[in-house]
C-alpha cells in the first residue's frame, strides 16, 4: 500500500478540491498520512492569489522532496496555471496538475509511475498564456470536478462545491487567469453530493465558489434590475433544495458580491430555518477612487445599502469582508477613509490582506506601487481595529441563549472542552468529557475564555 500525504493551500474550492483528491486516492487503496511523514507521493494543492501564495507553494513542494527524494511530488492547481513555466523549470516538482485536471489525479500519478519516464509528465495541453485584454488563450474552457465526494476528513462541517471561474476581472486579481470563465456545476449533482454526506452524519454545508454570486449566470436565468443589482433565481433555488434534504441542519454561503443582496434574496434566505445569518460581502476598499482603480462594480454607498438591508432582515448577522491595503495610488487619506468606513459598518471580522503585485493583472502597470513597510504598517492598523470591533460582537451573546454545533473536543488551560460554532460563526466551548461533536447543543454563554471563544453552559 503506498503512502500519500497532502498540503492544502488557499480557499475553500482548493479544501473541497482536496478532499476530493484524498478520496481518489482512498479509493484505490493509497493510504492517506499526515505531510510531515515520509510518503511515497506528495500533493500540493497549490495557490497564486498573492506573491507570497507563490512562494508558499514553492516551499511546501521543496520539503515534500527533502521529507523523501525518492518520492513523487504533485504540483497541482493554481499556481501551475499562472506560472507553468516556473513550475516546469523546478526539479523538485515531478507532475505538474491544472485545475480540471484534479479529479483525474490517481490515473495521472499512476500513468507516470508505470511509464517508465522519470522525467517531467503532465496530460496539459498548452500552457496558459496572458493576453492583453486579459482572457485566456489557448484552452479557454473551464470544467468543474466531474466527481463528487461520498466521505469527510470532517464529519461535521463539509465545503461544497457549485461553481467555478470568474469573469469579473477586477484589476488586481490573477484568478481569473487561473480559473476560466464561469461555469456552474449540475444541480443534480450537487443535491446528490450533499445528501449522501447528510446520510453520513454531516450537519454544516457550506456552499462555495470562485466566484459564488455568478452561480447560474452562465445559464443566463437571473433577473437583472436597473441599478446593476439582480435576484439570482438559481443561487436561491439551490439553497432552498439543500434545506429540504434530511439530515442539513446547517447551510452556510461563501463570500459574496453586494449585488446579489437583495429583499426578495434576504426573505427567501430569513424563511429558510438552516441558513446560516453569516454574510461574507466581498468590499476590498472603503474609498470610491481605489474601488474605480481596482473596476469593482459598486461604490460604497451601495455597499452601506447592502449591509442595512442584511441587518433588517436579521437581528444580530455576522457581517465579515476582505480588506486590500496599500493599493498603488492609495494615499493617506484615501487610507483614512477606508479605516473610517470599516468602522462605520462594523464588521463582526475584516480579513485583511497587502496587496499583491500579479503580473498579467492591470494593477501590475500602475503607477504608485508602494513598499512593504507602508503596506505592513497599514495592515497592522487595519487588524488591531478588527479585533476590537470582533471582541464586541461576540460579547453580544454574553448571558443569552445559543446553538451550538459542536465539532470537536479541545483541552484549554487544563480542561476538556467540547468546541464549535453557533450559525453566526462565534466559537464557544462547553465543559464535557462526552463526545458531542456532531450534535447542536443548547447553551448559555457565561464568559470570555480569551478573546475568541466563549464558555458556555448547557441547558
Amino acid at each position: 500500500m503506498k503512502k500519500v500525504a497532502f498540503h492544502n493551500l488557499g480557499c475553500k474550492v482548493n479544501a473541497y478540491e482536496m478532499e476530493l483528491m484524498q478520496q481518489k486516492f482512498t479509493e484505490k487503496g493509497y493510504e492517506i498520512v499526515p505531510f510531515s511523514e515520509k510518503a511515497d507521493i506528495y500533493v500540493i494543492n497549490t495557490c497564486t492569489v498573492t506573491n507570497i501564495a507563490d512562494r508558499k507553494s514553492r516551499q511546501m513542494l521543496h520539503r515534500a522532496k527533502a521529507l523523501n527524494p525518492e518520492a513523487v511530488v504533485v504540483a497541482a492547481g493554481c499556481y501551475v496555471e499562472t506560472d507553468r513555466e516556473g513550475a516546469m523549470a523546478d526539479d523538485a516538482i515531478d507532475i505538474l496538475i491544472s485545475n480540471k485536471e484534479k479529479a483525474d489525479i490517481v490515473n495521472i500519478v499512476e500513468a507516470y509511475e508505470t511509464g517508465g519516464d522519470r522525467g517531467r509528465f503532465s496530460v496539459s495541453h498548452a500552457p496558459l498564456l496572458f493576453s492583453s485584454d486579459h482572457c485566456l488563450s489557448g484552452e479557454t474552457e473551464n470544467r468543474p470536478l466531474s466527481a463528487s465526494l461520498t466521505t469527510l476528513t470532517d464529519h461535521t462541517r463539509a465545503y461544497i462545491k457549485i461553481q467555478d471561474g470568474c469573469d469579473q476581472y477586477c484589476s488586481y486579481c490573477i484568478i481569473p487567469l487561473a480559473r476560466g470563465h464561469v461555469v456552474s456545476r449540475p444541480e443534480e449533482e450537487t443535491l446528490k453530493e450533499i445528501g449522501e454526506l447528510a446520510a453520513g452524519g454531516c450537519r454544516e454545508f457550506v456552499i462555495t465558489g470562485i466566484h459564488l454570486s455568478s452561480y447560474g449566470l452562465d445559464k443566463a436565468y437571473n433577473l437583472a434590475a436597473g441599478d446593476g443589482s439582480f435576484h439570482n433565481r438559481e443561487l436561491t433555488d439551490i439553497i432552498k433544495k439543500i434545506s429540504r434534504i434530511e439530515g442539513v441542519e446547517r447551510i452556510r454561503l461563501g463570500s459574496l458580491e453586494p449585488r446579489i443582496i437583495t429583499d426578495e434574496f434576504l426573505e427567501e434566505m430569513a424563511a429558510t430555518k438552516s441558513f446560516c445569518p453569516h454574510f461574507h460581502l466581498s468590499l476590498q476598499s472603503g474609498c470610491d477612487e481605489v474601488l474605480k482603480r481596482m473596476n469593482r462594480r459598486y461604490d460604497t454607498d451601495e455597499y452601506l445599502e447592502k449591509v442595512n438591508l442584511i441587518r433588517k432582515y436579521f437581528d444580530h448577522p455576522a457581517i465579515t469582508t476582505d480588506i486590500i491595503v496599500g493599493f498603488p495610488g492609495e494615499t493617506e487619506e484615501e487610507f483614512q477613509i477606508t479605516r473610517d468606513y470599516l468602522n462605520r459598518i462594523n464588521f463582526y471580522e475584516t480579513h485583511v490582506f497587502a496587496y499583491s503585485r500579479r503580473r498579467g493583472t492591470v494593477a501590475d502597470k500602475m503607477p504608485g506601487q508602494h513598499t512593504q513597510k507602508t503596506k505592513s504598517v497599514r495592515s497592522a492598523m487595519l487588524m488591531g481595529d478588527s479585533a476590537g470591533r470582533a471582541k464586541k460582537f461576540r460579547e453580544y451573546y454574553l448571558d443569552r441563549e445559543v446553538d451550538v454545533l459542536i465539532e470537536e473536543s479541545e483541552t484549554i488551560d487544563g480542561t476538556v472542552y467540547q468546541v464549535g460554532y453557533n450559525k453566526e460563526y462565534v466559537r464557544f466551548a462547553i465543559k464535557s468529557d462526552e463526545d458531542l461533536a456532531g450534535r447542536i447543543v443548547r447553551a448559555l454563554a457565561k464568559r470570555f475564555i480569551n478573546d475568541e471563544i466563549l464558555e458556555a453552559v448547557p441547558l
